[in-house]
């Protein structure tokens, strides 16, 4: 046997046990969805968001207080990326435009003490937030749709399967994620989701590719034997891509302020979580359906056998 042949590590060999992690880790994300929910941020609830900077750190508690006695009972307030950074969220009013609710915040807060300067105000409408929730969810579906059209067409039913539930599994956690940690779930983190399919599908295509190979190659072999083989040939280019992409997304976490942070985390687990379903809940899946040698064997043409017996 050669040693790319070799099986260093059996992977498909917890593939039951992997089975049974990932229901439980999809219940429970399902269950802080349905309990906790996620943080919508302000491109999905709507509402004012105002960021002021303090010159010295500023007390929560105290500035929560000052926005109460000035008729902002239900402003959120938050420190941003610093002690000396406060952003307010703001549900939207009905009857005061956006010059006049930041500068009543302003006044409100100048009344805590301190010398507040306004950084920043953003206005999202109600309806606006609505329509985004809803096209960003329909988005998400029809990625998962096309996805499972392209790999149906270039694999076969079984493969399409896997790494739909792959995807699925994926999208999932990250969510589960972002609700447990309550991350702010803006348009930044929607948009780390759809980055999240496009990497654990790349990952899952990769495999999926080595699998149908050494099927058609090696003319011997059980379905487990070869597919871990064909996991760990493509094991130190998974590796490598995941490292390398985790470097640059722990990077952004710690030093690509507030901004960023949201985005970099849901994409870490994304990273994470993919890497793990390319070989467990894609491939396992597959094998777990009944995948055999047959199924990857390209289909003979009707009469090729008589195109080779004629001169």
């Amino acid at each position: 046997m050669n040693n790319i042949d070799t099986i260093r590590f059996d992977f498909l060999r917890w593939v039951r046990h992997a089975a049974i992690l990932s229901c439980v880790a999809i219940v429970v994300s399902i269950g802080l969805l349905a309990t906790r929910g996620l943080n919508f941020g302000l491109d999905f609830t709507g509402g004012f968001l105002i960021e002021v900077g303090y010159d010295q750190p500023a007390d929560l508690d105290n500035l929560r207080g000052a926005l109460g006695r000035g008729g902002f009972e239900d402003a959120q307030v938050q420190h941003f990326g610093s002690a000396t950074e406060v952003l307010v969220r703001l549900a939207p009013p009905e009857d005061e435009g956006t010059a006049d609710v930041s500068s009543d915040v302003l006044d409100a807060l100048s009344l805590a003490g301190g010398d507040p300067t306004m950084k920043r105000v953003e206005f999202v409408g109600p309806q606006i937030g609505d329509e985004l929730r809803d096209q960003g969810g329909l988005a998400v579906i029809y990625a998962l749709a096309g996805i499972l059209i392209y790999v149906w067409l270039r694999f076969e039913w079984k493969f399409a399967a896997g790494s739909i539930l792959a995807l699925t599994h994926d999208v999932c956690l990250v969510l589960g994620a972002c609700a447990l940690f309550q991350v702010d779930f803006d348009l930044s983190v929607l948009a780390a989701v759809l980055a999240v399919i496009g990497y654990s599908l790349n990952d899952t295509i990769v495999v999926f590719d080595r699998i149908r190979e050494n099927f058609r190659r090696r003319g011997s072999g059980e379905t487990v034997e070869v597919m871990n083989i064909s996991i760990n040939q493509t094991l130190t280019r998974t590796l490598i891509t995941s490292g390398t992409t985790l470097l640059a997304l722990f990077a952004l976490f710690f030093f690509g302020g507030e901004v960023l942070r949201a985005f970099s985390f849901a994409l870490i687990i994304g990273v994470v979580v993919g890497t793990y379903s390319s070989i467990y809940v894609a491939s396992g899946s597959a094998l777990l359906m009944g995948l055999q040698r047959q199924d990857l064997m390209p289909v003979k043409k009707e009469g090729a056998d008589m195109e080779e017996i004629l001169p």
